[in-house]
């Protein structure tokens, strides 16, 4: 099920670049859902800064997408705080998981989750508002999840940090908007990246079920629509975000879930 090398989403069609002049940021950009953001960033004309610890998979990227990588590691707040700050859009997608029922969770990894997922967008967003404020401009996507909205047993750690972002990206929306700063979050269910990919292998070991079964069984259990969601999908929204149809909508959670809220 590996999408590591999937081909990159094609983008607005030829000539259609609605982003031309901006700068935008997006965080674990070598794979999954931020790699789809920098393609579909980039064939609209956006100059990307591909953020990602990932020093290989980051440059590949950025050469496909004319974009710079920044090797980064986002648990470390100097690494963060040395970013560029004149990002016009910040994409705030690196995310990692761990699951553990909440008395056996590892405390250094709960802590190691906040970093990456809470403090790094925090600390990002800290350098580059000041920016757009100047500009009149900005564009604030972050990639939340349907565990934003939603709790679900034995992943404490990231629904936490989900809830936490969810937070932060509702206060940036109310003290931007006066800067013409919009602040959004995206809250898609399970997107086919390699995170959910480990996922399935690991829940297939641990039930003694084929992988299929367990996306069917498992994953899609609470959805309507009963596949996964692409990367390119999510990537298509984020886009949309940051276009001129949307500049009314801030603070605001956009739900990619196939109805699993719905419930």
């Amino acid at each position: 099920m590996d999408t590591s090398s999937a081909p990159l989403p094609d983008g607005p069609a030829p000539g259609s670049r609605p982003l031309a002049g901006r700068t935008a940021l997006v965080t674990g950009a070598a794979s999954g859902i931020g790699r789809a953001c920098a393609a579909a960033f980039a064939a609209a004309g956006a100059r990307v800064y591909v953020v990602d610890m990932a020093a290989e998979a980051a440059e590949a990227v950025a050469e496909e997408t004319g974009g710079i990588a920044l090797v980064v590691d986002l648990s470390d707040p100097a690494a963060v705080d040395g970013l560029p700050d004149d990002a016009d859009i910040v994409v705030n997608n690196a995310g990692l998981q761990h699951v553990a029922p909440v008395h056996e969770f590892p405390p250094d990894r709960f802590t190691l989750i906040q970093r990456v997922m809470v403090e790094a967008p925090f600390r990002i967003l800290r350098r580059t508002l000041p920016q757009m404020y100047a500009r009149g401009w900005g564009r604030v996507v972050n990639i939340s999840s349907v565990h934003g909205l939603r709790a679900s047993p034995y992943k404490s750690a990231y629904v936490t940090a989900k809830h936490a972002l969810e937070g932060l990206s509702k206060t940036v929306a109310l003290e931007g908007a006066a800067h013409g700063v919009t602040s959004n979050c995206i809250n898609p269910g399970y997107v086919r990246t390699p995170l959910v990919e480990n996922q399935v292998a690991a829940q297939a070991v641990a039930h003694g079920i084929g992988e299929d079964e367990v996306v069917r069984r498992i994953m899609l259990d609470r959805t309507a629509i009963k596949r996964l969601i692409e990367p390119a999908e999510v990537a298509e929204a984020a886009l949309w975000l940051c276009s001129p149809h949307a500049s009314y909508i801030t603070g605001s959670s956009l739900p990619l879930d196939g109805g699993w809220t719905a419930h």
